[in-house]
């Protein structure tokens, strides 16, 4: 997990496996973020290969807190076919704004 904080910005860079084992480290990467209140923040999931409920609740709350507080919550891909899997899965795919930066990753 990797955190930078640009102008307008607020980046989270994630990378490997996201499970229950990771809770914390991303609990405190959303206070840093919601701390920072830029205008936008951004979540780099292009290097995740494996994610749970875990990081979909966490995903989900962010962009409640992101929404009522008007600020903007951006997706970074392109998303490994296991994490397009969960959005998909659970019916939450459409909920997200999500641009690649490039080709898919291997699945």
């Amino acid at each position: 997990m990797h955190l930078t904080r640009h102008e307008q910005v607020f980046l989270i860079t994630m990378r490997g496996e996201m499970d229950h084992d990771d809770v914390e480290e991303v609990e405190a990467a959303w206070t840093a973020a919601d701390e920072a209140a830029s205008p936008m923040t951004a979540v780099d999931l292009s290097r995740v290969t494996f994610a749970d409920s875990m990081l979909l609740n966490t995903l989900l709350g962010a962009r409640r807190r992101h929404e009522a507080d008007g600020r903007e919550l951006v997706l970074i891909g392109p998303l490994h076919s296991a994490v397009l899997r969960l959005l998909d899965v659970s019916g939450t795919l459409d909920r997200f704004r999500i641009v690649s930066t490039g080709p898919s990753p291997a699945s």
